[in-house]
């Protein structure tokens, strides 16, 4: 450790979750601050359900700035909130907060992280089919990102089990009067129709990630064409087993590293009020990863 990296006004950001499993956000939060020369230091704080109350009333009495939200407390910790954002609230997730002098406010950055990703695909998006397989968190904020911003005709939700999917329908629906939803099992052979009509897919699960990769996305190689984009949010491997095979069919391929940091992108600019160096961050997180 270098002599005098921290000071007394070092201010501090971190994580909680239980368990804290591998995680990139304090590698990408450090190395922020460290371009920027912002005195804040990222750290993760495995914290269980039944100390969650104590936790925060830990980090309101430590001055931390604020701190990302991870499994098991996205849903739990907005009792101990003072004001949560609107697309949290629909969304039913947090995963970033701020510490306002002792008042804890809430938000959903994976919103931004998909915008910001998507962006300069909405003119395409917009009017046009599209499936998203998952109905956990990320799929959630998938959902509210397309409907909020992107305008397509139908949305595909696609899961293991439809009840799952369906309970994701009536849910957006009465939230966001949003009523052109279809449920599918995922079942890869009986999708090929579904996805090779849809001008964008997303997976929203964690099918593919390190070290498990599912062969079964073989069967959708027909699936996908020209003028098509598959957005993948598993993030490692850089290039998935969808990917590949996307690709190979000359769809538009983007991986989950561009929403993992540009949500954490608007994390950080809640915390300290400055813009992450999002390109600089992307070439040494890609380095990191392959490393």
């Amino acid at each position: 450790m270098k002599k005098n990296s921290f000071h007394l006004n070092t201010k501090l950001l971190g994580l909680i979750g239980h368990p804290i499993k591998h995680t990139y956000s304090p590698f990408i939060h450090n190395v922020a601050s460290e371009l920027l020369k912002l005195d804040y230091i990222y750290l993760p704080f495995d914290v269980p359900s039944s100390n969650l109350r104590s936790a925060l009333k830990g980090m309101i009495a430590l001055g931390i700035r604020g701190f990302n939200v991870t499994i098991p407390h996205k849903e739990s910790i907005f009792q101990h909130l003072t004001d949560i954002s609107e697309e949290a609230s629909i969304i039913g997730a947090v995963n970033t907060i701020v510490n306002e002098h002792g008042k804890l406010n809430g938000y959903n950055t994976d919103v931004h992280g998909v915008i910001e990703t998507l962006l300069p695909y909405k003119e395409e998006i917009a009017g046009q089919e599209i499936s998203i397989v998952g109905s956990g968190g990320a799929s959630r904020a998938v959902i509210y990102a397309m409907i909020r911003y992107f305008k397509p005709a139908k949305i595909y939700l696609i899961n293991r089990t439809t009840q799952r999917a369906e309970s994701l329908k009536v849910y957006f629906r009465d939230k966001m009067k949003f009523d052109a939803f279809k449920t599918r099992e995922l079942f890869p052979p009986d999708l090929v129709d579904i996805f090779s009509g849809s001008k964008l897919i997303v997976n929203a699960t964690s099918i593919g990630m390190f070290p498990e990769i599912d062969d079964s996305i073989t069967e959708l190689a027909n699936s996908f064409g020209k003028d098509q984009i598959v957005f993948d949010l598993v993030y490692n491997p850089l290039q998935t087993k969808l990917l590949q095979i996307a690709q190979a069919n000359g769809a538009i391929t983007i991986g989950g590293l561009k929403m993992l940091v540009h949500q954490a992108a608007k994390a950080f600019e809640l915390w300290t009020g400055e813009q992450m160096p999002i390109e600089k961050l992307n070439k040494s997180l890609q380095l990191f990863i392959k490393n």
